[in-house]
C-alpha cells in the first residue's frame, strides 16, 4: 500500500498471478489495511455500481463520526477515481488527487473517514465495487458538486459529464462549508484515534 498525496488515502497495487487459465489476485487484505490504519476497518456494506461512459458519481462524504471509509476497486472497465480533502482545518483542505483504476492494473483505493470520493467512468461501461465501513444512512450522507470550478478537478476531456439529479444539485465546496456540512479535521483525527485506542489490550 502506498500513500496518496491526500492524507488518509492509499493506493493498493496487488500482484496479479496470470497463466493459461487467466489470472488471480487478492482484491482485499484486512491485515494490510490494519498495517496502515492501526485499527481494523469494519466492512458493513459492499456496493456495486455499473456506469456508462462519462458518468460521474460523487463527490460523496458522510458525517464524522462515524463517517464512512471506502475501499474502491474497478472490476470491469476503467474509472478515474478522485479523492478530495473536504476536512475543514486540514492542511490539505480543498486539494484532490486522481488516479485510474481498471481491470488491467487492478489497483484499489482506500479512502478514510471524512474524505470526499468521486469517480468518472472512462470505458463504455465500468463496474466499481466499494467496501464501506458503515451502512448507507441518508441523513448522514452529503455531497459537493464534482464540477465546482473552485476545486478544479481535471475530469478527462472529450466525455460529456453525466450526473444524477442529486449530484447535479449538490452545493459547491464553499457553500457546503458555509452550511456547516463538511467534516472537521480535528473530529476526524479524534475519531481515528478512538478506533486505534480500542485495538489496544486492556491492562488489568
Amino acid at each position: 500500500m502506498d500513500p496518496l498525496g491526500i492524507e488518509g488515502a492509499w493506493v493498493v497495487t496487488p500482484p496479479v498471478h496470470s497463466d493459461v487459465r487467466g489470472s488471480f489476485l487478492e482484491l482485499f487484505r484486512a491485515d494490510e489495511l490494519y498495517g496502515v490504519l492501526g485499527y481494523r476497518m469494519e466492512i458493513a456494506q459492499a456496493n456495486c455500481s455499473v456506469s456508462r461512459q462519462g458518468v460521474i458519481r460523487g463527490i460523496h462524504f458522510a458525517d464524522v463520526p462515524p463517517g464512512q471509509a471506502k475501499y474502491v476497486s474497478c472490476v470491469s472497465g476503467a474509472i478515474l477515481d478522485v479523492v478530495v480533502d473536504l476536512r475543514v482545518g486540514s492542511p490539505g483542505y480543498g486539494r484532490w488527487e486522481a488516479l485510474q483504476l481498471d481491470d488491467e492494473n487492478r489497483r484499489s483505493v482506500l479512502v478514510s473517514e471524512g474524505l470526499g470520493h468521486a469517480f468518472m467512468a472512462l470505458s463504455e461501461t465500468a463496474t466499481a465495487v466499494y467496501l464501506c465501513s458503515t451502512p448507507y444512512a441518508p441523513g448522514r450522507e452529503h455531497g459537493v458538486h464534482p464540477l465546482d470550478p473552485a476545486l478544479g478537478i481535471a475530469w478527462p476531456a472529450g466525455r460529456e459529464p453525466v450526473l444524477s439529479d442529486k449530484d447535479a444539485a449538490a452545493p459547491s465546496l464553499a457553500e457546503a462549508n458555509e452550511a456547516g456540512l463538511l467534516p472537521r479535521y480535528a473530529d476526524c483525527l479524534a475519531y481515528t484515534a478512538r478506533l486505534r485506542a480500542q485495538e489496544r489490550p486492556v491492562s488489568i
